[in-house]
């Protein structure tokens, strides 16, 4: 069986890891990546590879950025030269991103089967682009491997069916799991990091890309606020994503000294600083679902979540992004916090089959 195994952004690049790693195991399958390059800069795309041990793409499209309608364009007229080369039997993608939604399009078109990890996840947002990718993803999908309950019942909800609907748990998860075992082993020295980290018992961690969050001034200035005043009882580690900081220059907005902006870290030195963080603030999905399978508090500055699962176990707080929230769910974390005299929130991860075992499913499924 011969497979084109999709990666675009960051978080894909996660995902594809451990279903790279499984499909090793097996004699007759080969499992070719396709890199997109949606994202495309060495700091936010080859440093994860590396990262990751993953292998290099048989196919690097570069793609590169734009608007929406240009960049899933682009990746489709590249795919499909890659479809009609190699004839695969199935198309493999993850996420929610563009490339996800433009390679299972052209699959599609060209009979090729599709198999959609991550899929059923609803934020019922659709002012949220990601809303639409996965919406239009899962309609023409042939296999769903989906990370937690709502998936499946989304997907029973519209009507797609049970025999091809899988509850296998997140290689998110798998690739979390295996960097945690993988970072025991490092020298923390080598990372840029580590004296930083030294400096303090009690730091929070923060992540901030989404356009809702950053592309508007009044709403990136509101959360800058908030930002600095949280500054004040704790230090703010930011790796902070170019857009961010784009932005950041653009409307003149100063952070606190006591937020400590940093460059695009790759995968496990960024998890080096955050799985000792007393919290994590974030507007990422994937974030979202790592502090809960480490339980590290997280506070999440979004409206909405299409991962109610960390909502319902309580790791995870949506703040939205006005200030009042912000500040009304820091001090609920904080009031927990202050309650244990070591500042750890910490715990055992209580979601059903995020157990690093997901890839193995998946490819159970499928061969």
């Amino acid at each position: 069986m011969k497979v084109l195994l999709v990666a675009g952004a960051r978080p894909n690049f996660m995902k594809i890891a451990p279903v790279c790693r499984q499909a090793q195991n097996y004699n007759n399958l080969e499992c070719l990546i396709v890199h997109t390059g949606q994202h495309y800069d060495y700091e936010m795309s080859q440093a994860f590879f590396d990262d990751l041990e993953l292998p290099k793409p048989e196919y690097f499209l570069e793609a590169g950025s734009g608007s929406h309608a240009g960049q899933t364009a682009r990746v489709m007229v590249a795919f499909e030269k890659v479809c009609l080369k190699e004839k695969p039997d199935l198309v493999m993608v993850v996420g929610d991103v563009n490339s996800t939604l433009a390679c299972s399009i052209v699959a599609k078109k060209l009979l090729i089967k599709v198999a959609h990890i991550e899929a059923g996840l609803r934020s019922f947002d659709l002012t949220m682009p990601e809303e639409i990718n996965r919406m239009v993803t899962d309609a023409i999908s042939d296999y769903f491997f989906v990370t937690e309950q709502s998936g499946v019942d989304n997907l029973l909800r519209e009507g797609k069916p049970t025999e091809n609907i899988f509850l296998v748990g997140h290689v998110m998860v798998d690739n979390l799991l295996h960097q945690v075992e993988k970072l025991k082993e490092c020298d923390p020295s080598k990372f840029a990091v580590a004296e930083l980290k030294k400096q303090y018992r009690h730091y929070l961690f923060m992540t901030m890309h989404r356009p809702s969050n950053v592309d508007d001034a009044e709403t990136l200035s509101g959360i800058a606020d908030c930002l600095n005043q949280i500054a004040k009882d704790y230090p703010i580690f930011f790796p902070v994503h170019p857009r961010t900081a784009k932005m950041l220059a653009r409307f003149d907005i100063k952070l606190s000294d006591n937020i400590h902006c940093l460059s695009p870290l790759g995968f496990r030195e960024s998890l080096f600083l955050w799985q000792d963080a007393v919290a994590v603030l974030t507007d990422s999905g994937g974030l979202q679902e790592e502090t809960t399978a480490l339980g590290i508090p997280c506070i999440t500055l979004r409206e909405n979540t299409e991962r109610p699962i960390t909502i319902e176990l309580g790791t995870n707080v949506l703040a939205g992004s006005q200030p009042e929230g912000i500040m009304a769910a820091y001090r609920q974390l904080n009031d927990t916090l202050n309650a244990d005299e070591d500042l750890k929130w910490h715990g055992v991860c209580k979601v059903p089959k995020w157990d690093g075992c997901a890839a193995q499913r998946i490819w159970e499924v499928l061969c």
